[in-house]
Formats: C-alpha cells, structure tokens, sequence
C-alpha cells in the first residue's frame, strides 16, 4: 500500500474505530485518489479529502413500536448525512437487521461519489433501522414506519434530504412513511423517492437500477467492439434489483441462468425468460417465498447456501448485498471465463475480489458507477415533483440510458491509462471526486 494511503487509513480508522465497512470503502476510493490529489496541491491544502470522510451530521435515534400482541419493541434509527455541496443529500433508508453505523457511512460515503457521477444536483446521505420487515404483518410494518418517521421528519425536507428505498424498504414502506410525514408537516412536497405513481412517483424508478447495470454493461462490452446479446449472465439476489437486471438483459438479447436469496441459489440452464421472471416477482414481491421454490417449480437445480459466482458464465451482476464476492469467487468467475462484472449492489466485492479483476483486465464496473441507475431516477422524481409534471416511461428511459452513458464515459476519461485499459474503479473515484471537491473549495470551510 501506498504509506500516504496508510497514513491517511491510519488516521480515518482513528477516528472512526470498529467500523470495517466503513474503512473498507474509504480506503477504496483513497487508493484512487491520494496520487491524485498529489498531482493537484489545491485539494491537499484544503483536505477535501479528510473533510470529505467525516459526515456532516449523524443522527441515531430510538424507534419504539407496537406489535400485533400488543408488546412494545424498540429498534435504532440512523441518518448519515454525509456531504451536501453539491445538493440535499441523498440516499436510501435501509430495514435490515444487520444495520449499523459502520454499513451506513459506508453507503452514505459510496452515494457521495455516485450521485455526483450521475451529474445530477444531489448531496450524499444514507439511512434505515435494524428493523426486520421480513415476517412482519402490514399493520406492524405501518406502525413501524409511523414511529420512525415521526422521529425522521424533523431532519429532513425536498430541500434539505431526500432519503428513498433500499434493502427493506420498499413501495410499502415509502407509502407508510410518506404518509407520516405528510400528517405531521402538513405538507405534500416530494420529500421521498421511489413514491407510487398515483401520488408522485416516476415511471421506471422500480427498475432503475437493474436497468442502469445492464446499460453500463452493455456500454463497457462497446468499448471492445462486443454486445450483450447471446450473453449468459449470473446473477445474484432475487429483490427488486436482480429482477430488473434479468428483464432488460432478456429485452437485450442476454440469458441470466442464476437467482439466489439468503438461503442459496437457482441455477436454470434454460435461462430465466419473461414467463419464469413474472413468477419470480409473484413469489418474492408478493408471497414473500423463499427462491428454493423457483426449482421446484420449473425442475432446476437449486443448490443451497451457495451463491451463483461457481457458474460458468460471461457477465455477472452482483445484486444482493455487500461483500458477496471473495477472492475465490473472484477467481472462478475469471477462470471460467466471466469477462464483465457490474455491481447492481453496493460494494459486493471485496478489495482482493477487485484486485483479480483489475489483475485480470477485464471489465469491472464499480457499484458507485454501475449501480447509479437507481438514484438517477430518483433524481429524475425529484426534478418532476418539482414542476408537478410526471414524465412519460420512454422519456425517463432515455434520460436513464443518457445518464449511464455519461457516467461510463467520465469512468473512461479519468480511468483510462496508458496501455488503453480503463480501471473504471479509478475513473468513477476520480471522476465523482472532482466535481463535489471543486464544490467545496467554491464553498469555503464549511
């Protein structure tokens, strides 16, 4: 490691002890950025870099609730808002168990980079609760969400954060806090994203991010004179993300094979098609079932507590949660001939993972570049709600692709090196960097 990096790590973990997600991400970027900002005085003179790793404000709050025997339960509230220079901040609320400070900085710091990619007016922010929907009844959800946001309203506003969803969170618990919120602040302003169509919400904001992955990949794959179409994808995850991703690689000519949950994975060799998809997005949208059920249903194999990365296959889309993909999964996929990996979750590799696909040179889209299809959209609800005028499915599908273009293409710009290979971890670091630090300097100590 670079000792400047060392040091600058040295001093972050200091500060910020027993948090290893949030270390890991930090020093991700660092990697790219300290011979850079070497290269560039002004932003060393000015420590954009040490200002821009400390959150502006962390909230962490108590969420008491009822449950449907009528027992008080108590979870933890969080917002990390992380950086705001180049707009409100911005981020999802995550519902998950396995919640905590560090995961949150982590993502709060990860979405500073990714909305300024998306090169839309949007701070950094990041959010959610320990809470677990999964086997929770509506009522119990809603009275959840009620406390929360009773709690949460006070810090946020279309002007100020605008959070959205993330793992655990989504139309039902938008609608829940949404609702919240408009009953105590009297108000109905487009405080969050990934709202319902009726009241507020944007075409294509469900499929978002499953979109923008397979667009980024199609436009690395372009870089060397080759396409998605004839494609066989793994993918992992079985949410909203992984759902999305498979129907636009079946609109662009690909075949996804795999789908896993927290249990393990499917593997259909035939390749999940529109038909198959739609039972997918029943059983887990709607039923809540587990994705062991896919193979009994269509005769597959299912291989339990195992995920997808032993299949063969040419692109993978890793969609289910952080660090999915070790070294060893990293080295499979490579030597069974994957040649494009783009992170539809966020941060699903680990730093040795990254370092096989560097050392591999093939295409790896970062998470921050891949995976901004999501918060594009977002962007997009935003600028509607704001001149109260929704937009049609084609417009914003081609403000996404539009979007995932440019972001590929500043990747491409700050990334590409001397040989021609373009390390998208460094373009998307360098890239999303300059645009909010030259914020900051405009800004002044603040």
């Amino acid at each position: 490691m670079d000792p400047n990096v060392e040091k600058f790590m040295a001093r972050v973990k200091a500060r910020n002890p027993f948090e290893p997600e949030f270390h890991q991400a930090v020093q991700e970027v660092a990697e790219s950025l300290v011979p850079f900002i070497r290269e560039h005085p002004k932003y060393e003179h000015a420590r954009i870099l040490e200002r821009i790793t400390e959150p502006e404000r962390v909230l962490l709050f108590r969420v008491p609730w009822i449950n449907d025997k009528g027992d008080v339960e108590i979870n933890k509230g969080y917002r990390i808002e992380m950086n705001s220079a180049i707009g409100p901040y911005k981020g999802g609320l995550r519902f998950h168990p396995t919640v905590n400070l560090s995961i949150l900085k982590f993502l709060a710091f990860e979405q500073v980079f990714k909305n300024s990619l998306t090169t839309l007016p949007m701070g950094g922010g990041k959010g959610g609760s320990d809470f677990d929907p999964k086997g929770k009844s509506d009522n119990e959800v809603m009275r959840f969400c009620q406390s929360f946001m009773t709690e949460l309203c006070r810090h946020i506003g279309p002007n100020t954060d605008i959070p959205a969803g993330d793992i655990g969170v989504g139309g039902r618990e938008i609608g829940y806090l949404f609702g919240q919120y408009k009953r105590i602040r009297n108000e109905f302003s487009g405080v969050l994203t990934g709202k319902g169509l009726e009241w507020g919400g944007s075409l294509i904001r469900p499929e978002a991010t499953g979109y923008g992955a397979v667009y980024f990949a199609e436009e690395m794959l372009h870089t060397r004179g080759d396409s998605l179409k004839g494609k066989v994808a793994a993918v992992s995850g079985s949410g909203n993300v992984a759902q999305y991703t498979i129907q636009k690689l079946i609109q662009m000519g690909g075949k996804a094979v795999t789908l896993s949950d927290s249990n393990g994975t499917i593997y259909d060799p035939d390749g999940i098609d529109e038909e198959k998809l739609a039972w997918v997005m029943q059983l887990k949208n709607i039923r809540r079932g587990r994705i062991r059920e896919y193979a009994d249903q269509f005769g597959c194999q299912y291989l339990e507590g195992k995920r997808p990365w032993d299949m063969k296959c040419d692109v993978a889309f890793p969609s289910a949660t952080e660090n999915e993909i070790g070294k060893k999964d990293a080295e499979t996929l490579v030597n069974n001939g994957c040649k494009v990996i783009s992170e539809g979750a966020n941060m699903p590799s680990t730093p040795d993972a990254v370092e096989v696909f560097l050392r591999s040179k093939i295409l790896y889209g970062p998470g921050k570049a891949a995976n901004a299809g999501g918060v594009a959209v977002s962007g997009l609800e935003m600028t509607q709600n704001n001149m109260r005028l929704p937009w049609g499915r084609e417009e914003v599908d081609n403000r996404l692709q539009t979007i995932m273009k440019n972001i590929h293409q500043t990747c491409v710009n700050f990334g590409t090196g001397t040989d021609g290979f373009v390390n998208y971890v460094k373009g998307a670091n360098i890239g999303g960097f300059v645009k909010v630090a030259d914020a900051m300097l405009a800004q002044g100590v603040v």
